[in-house]
């Protein structure tokens, strides 16, 4: 399984993607998708979903894995949040990919084992979980984080379903 990880935010979107092989997690590939304040939001969330459009074309991810909104500082900081998530999503939903959805709280859990973990934590056991050489920037290093959730809470989600349980159809 191949997981596009999504940190969303309407000036830096961070964007991971892994593959699951067995137990195994490896590091495909990351970035940040950044835009300046002072182009129009609409221009912005333009290029934030034209550069996840090229990842999910080059790379061809299985899944797409987004954070959801946890906090802002202000309502309109809330505002521009959600429509970066939207445009994650949509982008996701576009290429027909199935899309998961992540609370922090899910994130660091999945990640670190401990729910209220800070960033430092989280992004040491990403560089540790994926070998990598370094810790990545930060909204990228979310971003793997969201992905290795979706690894790990994958395999939960299609037993719980094909168990009959809470998400069966």
């Amino acid at each position: 399984m191949r997981i596009l990880g999504i940190d969303p935010g309407s000036r830096a979107t961070g964007w991971g993607l892994i593959e699951k092989q067995g137990n195994r997690l490896l590091h495909i590939d990351n970035g940040v998708i950044t835009t300046r304040a002072s182009e129009p939001l609409g221009d912005r969330l333009g290029t934030i979903y034209q550069h996840l459009s090229k990842v999910i074309t080059g790379y061809a991810p299985t899944a797409v894995a987004v954070e959801e909104i946890f906090m802002a500082k202000n309502a309109r900081s809330a505002l521009k949040l959600g429509h970066a998530r939207g445009v994650a999503l949509l982008a996701g939903f576009n290429h027909d990919l199935p899309i998961a959805e992540y609370s922090a709280l899910q994130v660091k859990s999945a990640v670190v084992g401990y729910g209220r973990a800070d960033k430092k934590q989280i992004q040491e056991m990403v560089r540790i979980l994926l070998k990598l050489p370094e810790i990545a920037q930060e909204d990228a290093s979310d971003a793997l984080a969201v992905a290795i959730c979706h690894a790990h809470s994958a395999g939960i989600n299609q037993r719980i379903a094909g168990s009959g349980g809470p998400n069966s159809r």
